[in-house]
């Protein structure tokens, strides 16, 4: 689904002739208190101490400027200033905005935000490209990591479990390009999953059960539909006396127990040498003990060794995948498996899949921003050379209400799943009209 693209919501982007002045202003006090202080050693001692002091010596300095300013203007210019040389600059206050999910700077004078889902062109600017690279440096160092001609590309997660990702000319033509993507410090639980519309009250029951009875569960969707978040969700119906091993790119997943054993890829070093990929890690988890383990996303190789374990004795596994419906997801997975390298039938890795593979949860984003499950679907088996599947819930559309929104909600297709006699033997009371079709 398109992601719809809003104009910026105050200002123009450095266009104003005033606001150019204000900018060149700024940049030479900036400039000025740069070469009086070292920036480096102030990013590292006490960030508040630190802000309040720069703060004060930049309004100092812009007191004694020719251009006459406001104090509003003063103390907004000094807050920049301290941005600049404490912070990352022009994106400090996207970072703190709660609002914005994800960050998008593709020139000095593009930078984007998604707020609700929903792209909106920001006020925030850069000097120029240099300004853009400055910025990508300072957030790439203290990880270790570069960035330049020969390695024009970096994958990198902040110490806030923010994911950037960057890519410079020569591989963008016009301007070095960021993107951040921002993580929500709260967690959603299907209570509020399900408030928000996300799934239904019965989809979420049903859910719950297939957790308690140790289903493998895999969520697909585009990038941004929720995947994580609704991950997140189900690992909280896992009891807490289970052992459990998570495996991710980055580490995103906020897990509630106790018994937790989070692991996490590394990526090669200048050298291009040490890394360690979640296929490594999968295969390392198998041998620590786990009732369930988790792999945040798979994305090649290890897709192979995450359905041996799930044929293995750890039921109970959950992972995610990029895919645009339940059965594209079935695809790459089966392709994923093939990527591994192991001389394996195409029949073999099907069946495979058939008996690992327990129930798809699909996610998709509307063009109104708002994230929903639109399939729950359970994997029944092999029928000749096709892995079978059958809807258990899907989205009902009802339309597009007067504010644009989408309405519809998640309902029962009317097929009760070959695995709800699980439920009944383990004792799970469930409603005894969850699977009617709605008249």
């Amino acid at each position: 689904m398109a992601t719809t693209v809003k104009t910026h919501e105050a200002g123009g982007p450095g266009s104003d002739p005033r606001q150019r002045a204000l900018e060149e202003l700024k940049f030479a006090v900036l400039q000025r208190m740069i070469a009086e202080i070292d920036p480096e050693k102030m990013r590292r001692g006490d960030g508040t101490k630190h802000r309040e002091a720069v703060e004060d010596a930049a309004l100092a300095a812009l007191a004694t400027a020719d251009a006459v300013l406001s104090g509003q203007h003063q103390q907004q210019l000094a807050r920049e200033i301290a941005d600049e040389i404490l912070g990352l600059g022009p994106l400090e206050p996207l970072l703190n905005d709660p609002s914005v999910s994800e960050i998008m700077v593709n020139a000095p004078d593009l930078v984007y935000v998604e707020r609700d889902g929903i792209i909106y062109l920001s006020d925030r600017v850069f000097r120029d490209n240099a300004h853009i690279m400055q910025i990508v440096e300072r957030i790439i160092a203290p990880l270790g990591r570069r960035v330049d001609e020969s390695s024009p590309m970096v994958d990198a997660r902040l110490p806030s479990g923010y994911r950037v990702n960057a890519i410079i000319p020569p591989l963008a033509l016009a301007s070095p390009v960021l993107t951040i993507r921002k993580f929500s410090q709260d967690r959603f639980d299907f209570d509020e999953l399900v408030s928000v519309g996300t799934l239904s009250l019965a989809a979420a029951q049903m859910l719950r059960a297939a957790v308690q009875v140790r289903l493998n569960i895999l969520i697909s969707g585009g990038a941004g539909t929720g995947k994580t978040t609704l991950l997140n969700a189900l690992s909280a119906f896992i009891p807490h006396g289970e052992r459990i091993i998570t495996i991710e790119d980055p580490a995103e997943l906020k897990l509630k127990q106790r018994h937790v054993v989070r692991l996490e890829t590394r990526p090669p070093n200048i050298e291009g040498k040490n890394q360690v990929d979640q296929r490594d890690l999968v295969r390392n988890a198998l041998r620590m003990r786990p009732d369930r383990i988790i792999v945040g996303e798979v994305r090649a190789g290890e897709a192979f060794d995450m359905l041996q374990a799930m044929n293995t004795g750890h039921d109970g596994s959950i992972s995610t995948v990029h895919a645009n419906s339940p059965r594209d997801a079935i695809a790459r997975v089966e392709n994923m498996v093939l990527m591994a390298g192991l001389d394996l039938p195409v029949r073999a890795v099907r069946e495979q899949l058939a008996s690992a593979l327990h129930l798809i949860i699909h996610l998709s984003r509307f063009r109104d921003g708002s994230r929903r499950v639109t399939h729950i679907t359970e994997v029944v088996g092999m029928e000749g050379q096709t892995v079978t599947t059958q809807d258990i819930f899907v989205f009902a559309h009802g339309g597009v209400d007067g504010d644009g929104k989408i309405i519809g909600s998640l309902v029962s297709t009317g097929i009760r799943p070959t695995f709800a006699n699980r439920f009944d033997e383990l004792g799970i009371a469930l409603p005894p009209d969850l699977f009617l079709r709605p008249r």
